[in-house]
């Protein structure tokens, strides 16, 4: 636990405390009753949030240095735990905070997906996939395996890479199609540049994959690069 959350604990951290800043708290809060998450700000948005875990400390200055640290609200939130512990007044319990809505969203727009046929919920995917992997700086490789219906059955996390490369292995991928009886499968990965495009080793892998899967009846329905804000689908550009 870091000094200024050794400190609120002290000082007592009950929810109905009285704080110097209980007044401009409420004012969020109701900002947030009256207009949605759209009446506030990013910053805003972190600082009461760390502000439930650190109740007797103003959050304000701390969230906006996880900001300008990290760059944006996403970015904050898929910071890993040792990249935020890093940043002075975060300890244990406020990095928990950020990484419990973490887990919530990507546990929500999941669900999304699997409860319906993905090509059928192809935005739902998307907002999945640029949660979990659009802020991250290294890259990430993950195969959603489907089965006959089009329905999730597998996402599988393959591995991260450095800030530039991840290894896909095709004979891993189709290895594991073969374990889980899979009829069809998306690969994506993510640019940690942000810029979506794809190289030329990502477009020869891919074709790798397709030629080594369709023999098995196995097919590669696409490969998505996830950027920020952005994607670009290998078949969408032809590619594929």
């Amino acid at each position: 636990m870091s000094d200024p959350e050794a400190r609120s604990k002290k000082n007592g951290s009950a929810g109905g405390t009285e704080t110097p800043h209980s007044g401009h708290r409420a004012r969020l809060r109701q900002r947030l009753a009256d207009g949605g998450p759209d009446a506030l700000l990013d910053h805003e948005i972190l600082e009461y949030l760390l502000a439930l875990a650190i109740p007797r400390r103003d959050t304000k200055p701390l969230a906006k240095t996880l900001i300008g640290r990290f760059g944006t609200l996403g970015d904050v939130l898929t910071a890993d735990w040792s990249a935020l512990n890093r940043v002075d007044g975060m300890g244990d319990t406020s990095i928990a905070a950020v990484k419990i809505v973490q887990a919530a969203t990507l546990r929500m727009l999941k669900q999304q997906v699997q409860d319906r046929p993905v090509l059928s919920s192809w935005q739902s995917l998307l907002d999945y996939l640029q949660a979990d992997m659009a802020y991250l700086d290294v890259e990430r490789v993950r195969v959603l395996h489907m089965n006959n219906r089009n329905m999730l059955i597998r996402d599988d996390h393959m591995g991260d890479g450095s800030i530039d490369s991840a290894a896909i292995y095709v004979r891993e991928i189709i290895k594991r199609a073969m374990e889980l009886s899979s009829a069809s499968l998306i690969v994506v990965h993510n640019h940690p540049s942000g810029a979506p495009d794809p190289s030329k080793q990502d477009i020869a892998i891919t074709r790798d994959l397709v030629n080594a899967a369709r023999p098995l009846g196995i097919n590669v329905l696409d490969h998505i690069i996830i950027g920020r804000g952005a994607h670009k689908s290998l078949r969408s550009l032809g590619l594929l």
